[in-house]
């Protein structure tokens, strides 16, 4: 299958909404609590927060097209985390459930490292569930690793997993 990774820009909130909610729904349908996944998945919500930051020129946002369809999202900022000023932060990579587990999001993480490592950063964080094993085990395997940080998160956990780069 054809593909190509692309900046995101203004119009593309409804691309980047639509991949987030459904990616939400199917990964994350046995970690959160119903009442949260259904509010944290509404598309009109998604839609809007996409919307401010394109609008507002907030981060660094890609999508990738499969055959020309948008497949899979990411974004990276510097790190919200007081305790780690010196990182760029990966705040979301999520992608469509029927093509998982095809390389997509490989490539895509490899793009948004060379980014983040262009932009003069040496070192990557991102938060993950602590029970969204698929995803610590892509990251594991992306050469992330823990040293047990976490936080409380929408009524469970997450765990900080970092990089250098």
């Amino acid at each position: 299958m054809d593909y190509i990774i692309r900046k995101v820009r203004v119009g593309d909130e409804n691309h980047l909404a639509y991949i987030q909610t459904e990616s939400w729904k199917a990964a994350f349908k046995d970690i959160l609590p119903e009442e949260i996944l259904y509010k944290n998945t509404k598309i009109s919500r998604a839609t809007e927060m996409y919307k401010r930051l394109l609008d507002e020129n907030i981060g660094n946002g890609y999508i990738l097209e499969v055959n020309g369809n948008p497949h899979c999202i990411a974004w990276w900022d510097k790190s919200r985390d007081d305790d780690m000023i010196d990182y760029a932060e990966l705040i979301s990579i999520h992608s469509l459930q029927d093509n998982w587990r095809k390389g997509y999001g490989t490539k895509m993480m490899e793009k948004v490292l060379g980014d983040i490592k262009n932009a003069g950063y040496t070192k990557v964080m991102l938060w993950v569930f602590a029970d969204n094993n698929r995803a610590r085990k892509f990251y594991e395997n992306q050469g992330f690793v823990t040293y047990g940080k976490i936080k409380p998160c929408f009524e469970t956990q997450e765990i900080c997993y970092e990089r250098n780069l």
